[in-house]
């Protein structure tokens, strides 16, 4: 199975909100902060496909779960209609 990756400021479909990455020799530094470029601490992170989740998580390599589940049927007291409501709705009780 595929692990689940943390996205890089290397990755292609990276940007930065500030438009402060600085691509040097072995990594990304970042002109705002002076240091290193860190996706999972940084809120100017961003992923051109919208794939970024929190912590720097790359959602290009999550899988989907899903839950097939029936909607519950909320059954609760009848109420009672007259006049202009009924006529419009044309039932006597409405659940």
């Amino acid at each position: 199975m595929s692990q689940i990756k943390i996205c890089s400021p290397t990755c292609n479909l990276f940007k930065c909100g500030k438009n402060a990455a600085i691509y040097r020799r072995d990594s990304v530094w970042c002109k705002w902060t002076e240091d290193k470029c860190n996706v999972s601490n940084c809120s100017y992170a961003l992923c051109v496909k919208r794939r970024l989740l929190p912590r720097g998580v790359c959602g290009e390599s999550v899988k989907r779960k899903t839950s097939e589940s029936q909607p519950e049927e909320v059954a609760g007291p009848s109420i009672k209609l007259r006049g202009r409501a009924l006529r419009k709705i044309g039932e006597k009780e409405l659940f």
